[in-house]
């Protein structure tokens, strides 16, 4: 990608940009700082705010619309963070409006949603303040035009999850849940600052233009050390190897929560950095490009793997984000090409996700909060809208042709295809995988002979509930041929990431298209032997080595016990005892010794003049023997 000059912009929507993160912050404020006075009304305000940002979004992304496509890149200079090192300022080009959009269009119908949601919860305006705050510090996240407010947007998105995932704190299991998720997403952070710190002593400036302006005469060994810690701060908010243990526990959060979190925005932040740093710390041949590939096709399957074999629907459907997110890696260490099917997938994983899990939030409210897929059962007449939205969803996810996710999904394998036969093919038996695990999670909760309690009544969820359902469904219908087919979105991101050579061309009919229907098709027929036409037992079987394997998230917890924990326990006692036995003891053995010797010196002063004068008489008979012996030799 060349150099394209950022042009100085103060007029116009663009012009006051900031209101995007300023709306739901000042929301987030007053809900917080307001307390119960705003219990009647707060919910309502949390929305409010959210909408008025997407309306700014949607202003700002009309006025980029009328300019030529070289000029789609304006930055907003706000003030100086830090005197002569750091100036604020946002940078509003196709990529971060892309996002801006998605964050607030389908966060707003998170926020609608939660309203039925969360309509009884004593805690409902302290949830939509975290909601606001949490868009607030995604949106500084992708506005900015640095990498300090990059990263402060980062850290306000870790602050933001860890209060929502343990927003019920009275379950120690969310409590643990939100603990685990900010210490995790610890490490990927602490990489990430290392890696800012990298690009300031390298490039002297923190800033989106100068850095990739130059970013090509740096060795490359620095700019593969600063790809490979981006990485990993990349790995630990998008839940990829080895940071991925969070993701699944963060399930303990309310529903809308894992929707806003685990489809639309937090998880997806991994992926705008590797794109938005791609063309100076990730070019297409590089070492970093390569470990991005192989990191997200690693993802890809776990992901898939552990979705085969979760009987809790939300904890089903975090795997399958994970293993979403996989693809979106992959496809962002590809070039541009990659980057135009990785963000494609990126938004339309936002819809259809957002999608899933607000319907899984739907099925929930219908049964009395119960996640365990075995204890449902022919839902699909009781809860006819939100049937039919999760069908959609669930249509899209596995690639139907000619929904949204086909092609994405199907675009991203064919470019991993061309770039690497083992990385397409595995990228097609994650789909596969896919196809599996979600038609499993369809059968068990829809059809088949009903399983739960006789105290739950299902009933279909109120509107406030189920139009959101319905406008996501639309986008998971019609989004990602939209975004594919005539170049939309590779023309709309050139002149952010860079364009392909040549216009993409969506092929319908490949060799590893039909691979992929064809698995899709082998899965999604043994699930429904399994789950549809079988009688699905109400206690899970014990299974094979495989399914307790992936029951256990791939050992992932264990992993991370064995190979970081237990040796940080064994360390942290070494430095106990060495702090105890090494420096107290030395510092106490000094002391000790002084106050023995005193204690034993103290006995010569006895008081009496004869025993003075007789110590006297024995220093002089020992100082002339002394100088006699000197004398003779």
């Amino acid at each position: 990608m060349e150099p394209v000059e950022i042009i100085q912009h103060s007029g116009g929507v663009i012009g006051v940009a900031w209101l995007m993160i300023a709306l739901p912050l000042l929301g987030a404020a007053i809900l917080l700082l307001g307390g119960r006075r705003t219990d009647r009304w707060g919910h309502l305000l949390g929305v409010v705010m959210s909408l008025a940002s997407f309306a700014v979004a949607v202003l700002a992304f009309v006025e980029l619309l009328g300019m030529s496509g070289d000029q789609r890149r304006r930055e907003i200079e706000l003030f100086q963070f830090i005197p002569g090192m750091v100036d604020m300022g946002l940078l509003i080009d196709p990529l971060s409006i892309a996002f801006a959009l998605l964050i607030t269009g389908v966060g707003s119908l998170i926020h609608i949603y939660s309203i039925g949601y969360m309509s009884h919860d004593p805690g409902r305006r302290r949830f939509f303040s975290y909601l606001n705050l949490f868009v607030a510090a995604m949106l500084l996240l992708v506005l900015a035009d640095n990498y300090v407010g990059l990263y402060i947007g980062w850290e306000g998105v870790g602050l933001a999850s860890y209060l929502l995932i343990g927003f019920w704190q009275h379950k120690p299991s969310a409590a643990t849940a939100a603990q685990k998720a900010f210490i995790v997403n610890r490490v990927g952070d602490f990489g990430l600052a290392i890696g800012v710190f990298l690009i300031w002593t390298t490039f002297g400036s923190v800033a989106y233009g100068p850095v990739f302006q130059v970013a090509g005469q740096a060795e490359q060994g620095v700019l593969t050390a600063i790809g490979l810690l981006l990485l990993l701060g990349a790995c630990g908010k998008s839940a990829q190897l080895p940071l991925q243990s969070w993701l699944l526990d963060a399930m303990e959060g309310p529903t809308p929560v894992s929707a806003l979190i685990h489809a639309a925005t937090m998880v997806t932040a991994g992926v705008y950095l590797v794109v938005r740093s791609g063309a100076a710390f990730f070019p297409v041949g590089s070492t970093a490009a390569l470990v991005v590939t192989v990191v997200g096709v690693a993802t890809l399957l776990a992901g898939a793997i552990i979705g085969t074999a979760k009987d809790d629907i939300k904890k089903g459907l975090a795997g399958s984000t994970m293993s979403q997110i996989g693809y979106m890696m992959l496809g962002a260490g590809l070039g541009p090409v990659g980057y135009v099917f990785a963000i494609g997938h990126l938004i339309t994983h936002g819809f259809f996700k957002a999608n899933l899990f607000l319907g899984a939030g739907s099925i929930m409210h219908a049964m009395n909060d119960e996640v365990d897929m075995r204890k449902y059962g022919g839902l699909r007449k009781l809860l006819p809208v939100t049937f039919v939205t999760f069908f959609i969803g669930y249509l899209a996810i596995i690639g139907f042709p000619l929904l949204s996710g086909y092609f994405t999904k199907d675009g991203i394998i064919e470019t991993a295809m061309h770039h690497s036969p083992v990385l397409g093919w595995l990228a097609v038996l994650g789909a596969g995988i896919t196809g599996f695990y979600m038609s499993r999670m369809v059968f068990m909760t829809f059809f088949g002979q009903k399983r739960w309690a006789e105290d739950a009544h299902p009933h279909e969820s109120p509107a406030v509930m189920t139009v959101p359902l319905i406008i996501l469904s639309i986008g998971s219908i019609f989004l990602g041929g939209y975004l594919v087919l005539g170049n939309t979105l590779a023309n709309w991101l050139a002149p952010a990431v860079g364009g392909p050579e040549e216009p993409i061309e969506f092929h319908f009919v490949t060799t590893p298209g039909i691979a992929t229907l064809v698995l899709v098709a082998i899965g999604a027929a043994f699930a429904w032997m399994k789950y549809g036409r079988a009688e699905v037992p109400v206690v899970a079987p014990r299974g094979s080595f495989v399914t307790t394997f992936a029951r256990r998230d791939l050992y992932g917890d264990a992993i991370n016990e064995s190979l970081l924990m237990r040796p940080g326990q064994w360390l942290t006692r070494l430095a106990v005892f060495f702090d105890n036995r090494g420096v107290d003891g030395v510092v106490n053995g000094i002391a000790a010794g002084i106050g023995g010797t005193s204690g034993r010196l103290r006995r010569i002063q006895t008081g009496f003049a004869r025993s003075y004068a007789l110590s006297i008489l024995f220093g002089a008979a020992v100082v002339a023997g002394a100088l006699l012996l000197v004398g003779n030799i």
